[in-house]
């Protein structure tokens, strides 16, 4: 692979932190490398016709899955957060980096 290739393995920074995300989570023990195996074939499953443009979104699905079923983190919680980002996202001045800033 060469230093070109490596610069685009992941389109968007939130990627890598998602990929990042399950490897610590994996390490940790919170779900095994079967479990996680497991839940990102049944993400993907979900998604037929996806040509590899939402295969991180299928992977995100895959990681808020698994903590939620492992008691890692509440759904409700999650939404909330998710929320909270995408209020901030769209409130964010153009070229501004996007800081999530909580009461």
């Amino acid at each position: 692979m060469s230093a070109s290739d490596e610069e685009h393995i992941f389109a968007e920074p939130w990627q890598a932190h998602a990929y990042a995300l399950v490897q610590a989570l994996t390490a940790k023990g919170l779900f095994s490398t079967g479990e996680w195996s497991d839940a990102l074939s049944k993400s993907l499953r979900q998604r037929p016709n996806d040509d590899g443009t939402f295969y991180y979104d299928a992977w995100l699905a895959a990681l808020e899955g698994l903590v939620i079923a492992k008691g890692a983190a509440p759904a409700a919680d999650l939404a909330t957060l998710k929320e909270e980002w995408r209020h901030a996202y769209e409130t964010t001045p153009h070229g501004t980096p996007v800081e999530l800033v909580r009461p």
